[in-house]
């Protein structure tokens, strides 16, 4: 599509790999044990028959079974075949990168879900990890369930010296300060086996279509797995409250930019996109529809390089909807939205009109919540279409009722710079 991929590595943008298939081989020390993107091939050379055996029982178990226990951990006598080096051979078909992890100490647990091996490897000191094996198993299950079957044979996560890196079927998260972040971060790497490692998205250009994609699934993971929660209960999976503090004019840069020139990361690739798609979910498309055509974004672009027009087309195509004006806004530019109601006027049959003012650049439906005077309430969606001719939109109210008060955005939903002038009248 672009040549040789040669944008330069700077960590702003990762990885950016084909499709292709391995078959590796790694020598290590006897104590160590290794695991890997892909199959290992000589399990019989590298692992004991206890390990072996146990490994065959959490292939049908849906929670972990202890390949290498707490005791067991750091014990080469207890859990290696043998004393002089071992060679460890795997082979992986139509992934995208090899990544591989060792240690002499780690605790490994396994467990079976609907096929695929869930294993986490940690050592005994990682104190945020002992529920790493139900956090695993919670989001492999989620992700796959909500938007596309997990591909690989295994699901793999690993305590490691970052706090978090993604490769096929292998992951790396740090032990971290609280239950909450090891589960955040820990959902988040595995998310990335969803973009780019299925979906190949370029990093090195769009990295938005990358962690952003992967920051939205995670939200609505996080969400499922804390519900009932005290944390359940107040989190806020949703990036609206970062909205203000990173929407400045003249500092925001449109997501579009590359990375090499991004000053604001966090926002552009990972929060601004995630609350993109959430926006697109829940106020423009309605999450049956939306959820329909990111599926069969997922399905199409499986194993592809999809650009961002390639993402368009499909949620157009999907949808049914045009969305050039919402990509507008949100991707190609920093457009601010600013809806106002402007005044409330009655003509001579009694009818009521509402008058609204879009302020900023970015257009957005509009939710109304009107309030009369006998107390009752009607709340009202309006197109974005009615901006088509202007900044200024006419909503004649159909009850002869007297309007005692009027609020667009009522649920907050939505990124508008100035809440102060959402209501009328002006408090």
């Amino acid at each position: 599509m672009r040549g040789w991929n040669h944008e330069p590595y700077i960590g702003a943008g990762e990885f950016y790999l084909e499709y292709g298939s391995f078959d590796v081989a790694l020598t290590m020390p006897a104590s160590y044990i290794v695991s890997a993107t892909g199959e290992l091939r000589n399990p019989e050379q590298v692992l004991t028959a206890a390990q072996r055996s146990r490994l065959a029982l959490a292939r049908q178990s849906d929670t972990a079974i202890a390949i290498i226990t707490r005791d067991e951990a750091g014990h080469p006598a207890r859990t290696r075949p043998g004393t002089t080096p071992f060679t460890w051979h795997y082979t992986a078909s139509n992934v995208r990168d090899f990544a591989w992890a060792a240690a002499p100490n780690w605790q490994w647990g396994a467990s079976n879900l609907d096929g695929i091996r869930i294993e986490t490897l940690y050592r005994s000191s990682a104190d945020k990890w002992t529920e790493a094996h139900r956090m695993a198993r919670g989001a492999i299950k989620h992700f796959s369930e909500q938007w596309y079957r997990y591909p690989y044979s295994h699901a793999t996560t690993v305590e490691g010296p970052v706090g978090g890196m993604e490769y096929p079927m292998l992951t790396f998260v740090s032990n971290n300060t609280t239950r909450e972040i090891q589960q955040w971060a820990l959902a988040h790497e595995f998310g990335h086996e969803w973009f780019p490692m299925i979906v190949g998205s370029n990093e090195r250009l769009y990295p938005w279509m990358d962690e952003g994609f992967n920051t939205f699934i995670d939200l609505d993971n996080a969400a499922s797995y804390f519900k009932g929660s005290a944390y359940g209960d107040t989190i806020n999976a949703n990036p609206l409250h970062m909205s203000l503090e990173h929407t400045k004019p003249g500092e925001e840069q449109p997501l579009i930019t590359n990375p090499t020139e991004v000053r604001d990361l966090m926002w552009v690739g990972y929060q601004k996109p995630a609350l993109m798609l959430q926006t697109l979910r829940n106020e423009v498309l309605g999450k049956e529809r939306f959820d329909a055509a990111f599926r069969e974004y997922i399905r199409t672009w499986a194993y592809k390089h999809p650009t961002p027009a390639d993402f368009f087309r499909v949620m157009r195509d999907q949808s049914g909807m045009d969305l050039d004006w919402f990509w507008r806004g949100w991707v190609y530019t920093t457009a601010r939205l600013d809806q106002a109601v402007d005044s409330v006027t009655v003509d001579t049959s009694g009818h009521a009109s509402v008058h609204l003012v879009n302020r900023g650049a970015m257009v957005m439906p509009a939710e109304l919540r009107i309030t009369y005077d006998d107390g009752s309430r009607d709340t009202v969606r309006l197109p974005v279409e009615m901006w088509n001719l202007g900044q200024r939109f006419a909503y004649r109210v159909p009850a002869r009722k007297s309007v005692r008060s009027v609020e667009v955005d009522p649920r907050h939903v939505l990124p508008d710079i100035d809440r102060t002038n959402n209501v009328w009248p002006l408090r």
